[in-house]
């Protein structure tokens, strides 16, 4: 291979060792390529003889072609947008000019919120419900892991809430929120508050849960190196027990993030909170011969983007953990 064609792949991860193998081209590339085939050809076949009351189930075709309307529909919310701030900007030019000392305000937009909007609105809040969730439960979890009596005490407790669904929290949570969370000038919105506190109630205990096993599993002869080097006992957790944890507290992560977006997309559809679960709601409710397609494209959305938080915390893995055997998978 030229060396002009491996420095363009070096970002990618081949270097001067590349070695060409049809073997497991075909298993990296053409094998993925052909199961994506086959579903969209058996999408498109059982698409058809399936009818609904909007109509025939939408089709791959349909689904691009909604997919279309959606980038078209935000483009030109977007539009909107720029023409409302330069309206303002123009009045307020023309205020200032008869009155130099007047006081003039730009007021925020408020056009009805597009599909990527949606998309952006519920990534924030997963992240943010799934970042407070790891702050709990990773401290958490190392001090029930450290101590046999506490990891006895609080198991059940761990066992009982972790399998309760988002639906069972939502009502409780709404009400502690409005009744707890009264200011007449919010820093967060209380359907964002809401949707954060129910995502990290659901989430909070696979992490939690894997790593305080991950603690409590850690090598004896790690342990007694600590006694015998007489670590303290926050030399003793940075040192000795995060790095033998890691792998386990990485599978507790990756559970509660994948446990994180599904969780969201539920509660934005029953609390009607905004995010990509609203948007599935009000085409559902909207009934239109366009809801069916625009629905399956968030559908995909939903299931590409929860694809991709569980690569991105995979690579995160592979990248501070000791356990480089972590495969891609």
């Amino acid at each position: 291979m030229s060396s002009i064609a491996l420095k363009l792949l070096k970002p990618f991860g081949v270097d001067a060792r590349f070695d060409f193998n049809p073997t497991q081209m075909i298993k990296s590339l053409i094998v993925p390529l052909a199961g994506i085939l086959v579903f969209l050809f058996i999408w498109n076949i059982g698409a058809k003889n399936i009818h609904t009351s909007l109509g025939e189930f939408p089709g791959p075709a349909q689904v691009y072609e909604q997919s279309i309307n959606l980038i078209a529909e935000h483009n030109r919310e977007r539009d909107k947008e720029v023409a409302f701030y330069e309206r303002q900007e123009q009045r307020n030019a023309k205020k200032l000019a008869a009155n130099p000392d007047a006081k003039v305000k730009i007021r925020p937009y408020t056009g009805k919120p597009t599909f990527f909007d949606q998309i952006v609105t519920s990534l924030v809040t997963v992240l943010a419900g799934f970042i407070l969730a790891s702050l709990i439960a990773i401290p958490a979890g190392i001090v029930i892991g450290l101590n046999k009596t506490l990891y006895t005490a609080f198991n059940p407790v761990i066992q009982l809430f972790k399998p309760v669904s988002p639906l069972a929290w939502l009502p409780l949570v709404t009400m502690v929120v409005s009744a707890l969370y009264v200011s007449k000038d919010p820093m967060f919105a209380k359907s964002f508050v809401t949707s954060l506190i129910t995502v990290t109630l659901c989430c909070l205990w696979p992490t939690l849960l894997n790593t305080a096993v991950g603690v409590s599993a850690i090598s004896p002869d790690l342990n007694n190196v600590s006694k015998v080097l007489r670590l303290s006992w926050l030399t003793h957790v940075i040192k000795i027990v995060l790095p033998s944890a890691i792998p386990m507290i990485f599978t507790g992560l990756r559970l509660s993030l994948g446990i994180a977006w599904m969780v969201l997309i539920a509660a934005e559809m029953l609390a009607q909170n905004p995010g990509l679960g609203k948007f599935v709601w009000d085409e559902f409710q909207n009934g239109s011969s366009s809801s069916l397609g625009r629905i399956m494209v968030a559908v995909l959305v939903i299931g590409l983007i929860g694809f991709m938080l569980d690569r991105i915390m995979l690579m995160l893995q592979k990248k501070v953990s000791w356990d480089k055997s972590v495969e891609l998978r």
